[in-house]
């Protein structure tokens, strides 16, 4: 009978996860958009894996008989850079395809730290309330007081301008966002039956607030990490774009727009294609945002 009741648990485990699965992706299907958005992302991800093999060039290497030269659709372009060049003669194309590295890595390192942090005060502040509430709730205020790229580049002033403390300053600016959304969902599972019980049998407070509260209060989380990661990107090329985020030569999109000011009229190319990898790949996790949001948030799923 034992045997039976394990092999019914074994066999309904993945048919279980594969039930939850499928849930999600029909939700998240529906939305054309976030599908769209997410093949584009993945196209980013995988192009910014093998940069080193799709490259036709190293990104700082220098060509002097090809400055400015454009693309190769155009009268004195070459194949053999097919997005043209820029000012000392660097292809455009090895430059973008290396710059999703940098754009990915800061959103994964932005996203994980404002995440961590913001998930742990928030979910001190909604667990315990009163004093600690009020103590983290009001920093977050006065955060969120400031507007974000302006307090961002004043974090960078204090720290020095680089690509480390571009992504510190961006992560401390959106760390409010994750303390709000934590501390409102732990504040709503509190009051629910399962956390009551589990304080019945003496569950310690820190495994209540760790593994029986926190993953019901993921959904909205994992939604507001996909939106971050975009604003991530957003924020890291207009500090590099003022010369506060990432230094040249590095090829990074808003340090490769920044270095591109000054020949905005006479090369089109140089300005162009940096500012449409910005545009598309922000555009794509946007999207793809939305759809999570659609197929995580239950008020917005049919009966």
């Amino acid at each position: 009978m034992s045997e039976i009741s394990i092999q019914e648990v074994v066999d309904n485990r993945p048919t279980g996860f594969r039930a939850v699965l499928s849930e999600f992706w029909s939700y998240f299907s529906e939305n054309r958009g976030a599908v769209v958005g997410l093949i584009f992302f993945i196209g980013v991800v995988l192009i910014a894996v093998f940069a080193d093999f799709i490259a036709p060039h190293a990104p700082n290497q220098q060509y002097r008989e090809a400055l400015l030269q454009p693309p190769f659709w155009q009268a004195g372009g070459d194949i053999k850079f097919p997005l043209g060049t820029d000012a000392i003669g660097r292809d455009m194309l090895s430059r973008l395809i290396h710059g999703s590295q940098y754009s990915l890595f800061i959103g994964c390192i932005v996203v994980s730290l404002s995440l961590a942090a913001g998930v742990i005060l928030g979910l001190l502040a909604g667990f315990f309330r009163g004093r600690v509430d009020t103590f983290i709730m009001r920093i977050m205020d006065i955060v969120l007081a400031f507007p974000s790229l302006l307090l961002a580049l004043v974090l960078v002033a204090v720290l020095g301008p680089s690509l480390i403390n571009a992504m510190i300053a961006i992560a401390i600016v959106q760390q409010p966002h994750y303390v709000r959304l934590t501390r409102a969902a732990v504040m709503t599972e509190m009051t629910k039956d399962y956390v009551t019980a589990a304080r019945v049998i003496g569950i310690r407070s820190l495994r209540l607030m760790f593994v029986t509260i926190l993953p019901n209060c993921m959904a909205p989380l994992i939604v507001q990490a996909a939106l971050s990661f975009s604003t991530a990107i957003l924020d890291a090329a207009a500090l590099g774009f003022l010369g506060m985020g990432a230094q040249p030569p590095t090829p990074e999109w808003g340090t490769m727009l920044a270095e591109a000011r000054e020949f905005i009229l006479r090369a089109w190319w140089v300005v162009t294609f940096p500012g449409v990898a910005i545009l598309t790949t922000v555009l794509a996790i946007n999207m793809m945002g939305d759809g999570l949001r659609d197929a995580l948030d239950p008020k917005l799923k049919r009966s």
